[in-house]
C-alpha cells in the first residue's frame, strides 16, 4: 500500500499542508490521535522522542488529529492541547475523517510507517510495540541513507503519559453520554436529553457509576446545571482520569476517595485535599494511588454549574 494523501485535512498545525509527494525520500511515521485519548497520551513520549531524534536522519512524523468528541473539533482546543503537550511535529486536522478514511483506519492510537519510496511497511494499533516500531524506523532510515544508530532513544514517560499498571487495572474506560455508557446505577435509570434530578445509590458494585444532582445526559456527555452535583464511581485501578471541561467559566471540584481526601493518592490535577478546577476540555488526572491498589469508590463533587463530563479512563 502506498502512503495515502493528506489532502482531506481541514487544517494544519506546526506546518504548511503536506502531500505524500512532498515526503518522498524521507521515512514517514503517521500517528493517528485525538487529544483526550489516554491510550494515545501514553504513546506520545515515544512519538515525541522519535520525531526529535530522527528528523536529521530522514524521519518526518505527521500527526493526524481525528476527533472523537465534539469539543475536539474546536481548533482552539486542539491548538491549546498541542502547546501544552509539547507536540512540535506537523499535525493534520482531520475533522471530516477524510484522512482517517484514506488510510482505512479504525483506531486511536494508530501508527503507520512508510519507507522513503512512499510504501507502507509497518502499522500498529493501540499502545505498546515501541521496540519493534523503533527498530523498523532505524532500518528504513539506514536504507534511505540516514545514520540513526542502533540504540533506542531514551524515553521516560511521566504523569498521565506513564504506562498503565496493567496488573491492577480491572476497570475499563466508560463513556458517560447515552451513546456508549455502561453500568449506570442511579435509581430509576437515565432520563435522556432533558434535565433530571439524580441520586447515588447506597452501594455501587465494581465498575458501576451514578450521578447526584441536576444533570442532563446527552449523547456524548453529562452536563451539570446546579452546584453540588456529584459523580460516583466504583473502580479498581491505580489511576483515575476524567475527560471533562467547563462550558463558560472554570468549575471547582472536590474529590473524595472512599469518603476521604485522597492525600498521597491525588492525581496531577488535584491536591492532597482533593481540590481541583476544571477549565478547558481535556483529560484530568484525579487519582494516582500508591500500592496496594484495591477496589475503591471515587466521588467528584462539582461546586459550580456548567461542567461537562465525557469519559472515565483508568491506568
Amino acid at each position: 500500500m502506498d502512503l495515502p494523501e493528506f489532502d482531506g485535512a481541514t487544517g494544519w498545525l506546526n506546518s504548511p499542508p503536506l502531500r505524500a509527494a512532498d515526503l518522498r525520500g524521507r521515512v514517514v511515521l503517521v500517528d493517528f490521535c485525538t487529544y483526550t485519548c489516554i491510550n494515545w497520551l501514553r504513546t506520545l513520549p515515544y512519538i515525541r522522542a522519535w520525531a526529535a531524534a530522527y528528523e536529521e536522519h530522514g524521519l518526518t512524523v505527521v500527526g493526524v488529529h481525528t476527533p472523537e468528541f465534539e469539543v475536539e473539533h474546536d481548533l482552539g482546543n486542539v491548538r491549546r492541547a498541542v502547546r501544552d503537550m509539547h507536540v512540535a511535529h506537523p499535525l493534520a486536522i482531520d475533522n471530516d475523517y477524510a484522512v482517517w478514511t484514506a488510510f482505512d483506519n479504525h483506531y486511536w492510537p494508530a501508527r503507520y510507517v512508510a519507507d522513503a519510496q512512499g510504501r507502507i511497511r509497518h502499522h500498529h494499533f493501540g499502545e505498546g510495540n515501541y521496540e519493534q516500531t523503533e527498530t523498523i524506523l532505524q532500518r528504513l532510515l539506514a536504507d534511505a541513507g540516514g545514520d540513526p544508530g542502533p540504540e533506542p532513544v531514551p524515553v521516560e514517560p511521566a504523569g498521565v503519559e506513564a504506562g498503565a499498571d496493567w496488573d491492577s487495572l480491572w476497570s475499563p474506560e466508560n463513556y458517560l453520554g447515552s451513546d456508549r455508557t455502561e453500568n449506570f446505577a442511579s435509581p430509576d435509570g437515565a432520563v435522556l436529553g432533558g434535565r433530571h434530578g439524580y441520586a447515588v445509590p447506597d452501594r455501587l458494585r465494581l465498575n458501576q457509576w451514578a450521578l447526584a444532582g441536576d444533570w442532563t445526559i446527552r449523547r456524548q456527555a453529562v452536563v451539570l446545571h446546579a452546584a453540588e452535583g456529584r459523580i460516583a464511581y466504583r473502580f479498581h485501578a491505580r489511576d483515575v482520569h476524567l475527560v471533562m471541561g467547563a462550558a463558560d467559566r472554570p468549575v471547582r471540584f472536590r474529590v473524595r476517595l472512599d469518603g476521604r481526601p485522597p492525600g498521597d493518592a491525588h492525581g496531577l490535577d488535584v491536591d492532597g485535599q482533593g481540590d481541583g478546577v476544571a477549565g478547558a476540555p481535556r483529560l484530568y488526572q484525579l487519582l494516582r494511588q500508591p500500592a496496594p491498589v484495591v477496589e475503591r469508590t471515587v466521588e467528584i463533587t462539582f461546586l459550580d454549574p456548567g461542567l461537562q463530563a465525557y469519559v472515565f479512563t483508568f491506568g
